[in-house]
């Protein structure tokens, strides 16, 4: 269903969001600097990274919650540096409900259009449209004390899409729920998103909530995008050490290496304990005796051993039952060596284990942390 059968027509006729070197500082304290980004209509970005580094800066800027120190903003083809917020065509969802709790949630939803002057038959009808798609319709009546966390984020979503928005933008709006209310109301934002086809922009600290929502995802560090792409993307072909190690869950492994020699499509590193490790990635400008970090995640380390092996002793297992987690230590490694087997496999610590990795899952990064191309596409591997 597209937002367009809830009354209206959307007011623009594209609403992609576009900054060029958007910069936002707080005194001297520089929070965001020279952000160049193009959302597109209808796309579902999510703006993803660890505390401090600007994400929800970033979502509020474009709300107009805060101001931009340099750059410019467009929402469609408008620039809307010094638009107030409510006339950017956007709907925003907190973290925190922030719902009336003397109103029932029809009243919750409509207060909004009522305080507009929107005609009653109009309103009951965007209302009882916006509170269908959310599966809520039969709550109405009720008060948001009567309600759960999930259905109380509902209705705070409905009371956005009431409003018929160019640009929806949700910042950590699942960050109060409990792990399994979590992961069902991920489907519901995806369903949200397909349902209306409008443009969202959505902020988490959780890489896993980025990975399952996104049509692409920005990664920000210290108030810069690291990189721009898709969750596999990211995912296969990090840019940096950064990207690298938060996509993905567990983390990938890094390991202290040393450039040996290379050809055409190969490279070969030394680590600390004499191993040798062939990746499938190009570096013509290395030189022998490179200081190099192996990026190896934890879901492509077997037991089966291939050209690469590794002898590592357990320190610590987690069997959750379809997967075991073996932490081992090895040298080179600041924290240890994180192994994802197989739920039947039955190791203990103390157990020394012969690993193998395959050289086209190797990740290979210089010393500044930026990553050497990769010649054969993991999601291409048999």
């Amino acid at each position: 269903m597209e937002i367009r059968s809830l009354g209206a027509e959307r007011r623009y006729s594209v609403a992609d969001v576009k900054l060029a070197g958007v910069g936002k500082s707080f005194g001297d304290a520089r929070i965001l600097q020279n952000v160049d980004l193009h959302i597109r209509d209808g796309e579902f970005v999510v703006f993803v990274g660890p505390s401090g580094c600007g994400k929800s800066t970033l979502l509020r800027l474009i709300a107009g919650l805060e101001e931009i120190s340099t750059g410019t903003l467009h929402i469609g083809e408008r620039l809307v540096n010094d638009v107030p917020p409510a006339e950017r065509g956007i709907a925003m969802v907190f973290q925190s409900y922030a719902l009336y709790p003397h109103m029932n949630l029809y009243d919750n939803m409509a207060f909004g259009l009522q305080l507009g002057k929107m005609p009653k038959a109009e309103i009951d009808q965007l209302v009882h449209q916006a509170a269908k798609i959310l599966g809520i319709e039969h709550l109405l009546d009720r008060k948001p004390k009567d309600l759960s966390g999930g259905q109380r984020q509902r209705v705070a979503i409905g009371r956005a899409i009431v409003r018929k928005p160019d640009v929806f933008l949700f910042d950590e709006p699942l960050s109060n729920l409990d792990t399994a209310l979590r992961v069902r109301m991920r489907y519901e934002f995806a369903k949200l998103h397909k349902d209306l086809k409008t443009t969202m922009v959505y902020v988490t600290h959780d890489q896993v909530e980025a990975m399952t929502l996104a049509d692409r995802i920005v990664v920000l560090s210290a108030g810069k995008i690291e990189q721009v792409g898709s969750p596999l993307d990211l995912y296969e072909h990090p840019d940096n050490l950064f990207v690298a190690g938060f996509i993905g869950s567990p983390g990938m492994n890094f390991i202290a290496a040393e450039f040996v020699s290379t050809n055409a499509d190969d490279v070969t590193v030394r680590l600390n304990d004499g191993a040798l490790v062939h990746c499938a990635v190009r570096a013509p400008h290395a030189r022998p005796g490179d200081k190099l970090t192996l990026g190896i995640r934890p879901e492509h380390i077997t037991r089966v051993p291939f050209s690469n092996r590794l002898t590592a002793k357990v320190t610590f297992v987690e069997s959750l039952g379809s997967v075991t987690y073996a932490y081992c230590a090895f040298p080179g490694v600041k924290e240890d060596l994180t192994c994802e087997l197989d739920g039947v496999v039955r190791v203990k610590a103390g157990d020394t284990l012969e690993l193998g990795v395959e050289p086209h899952r190797c990740y290979l990064f210089d010393a500044a942390g930026q990553a050497f191309k990769r010649t054969v596409p993991a999601h291409g591997a048999a």
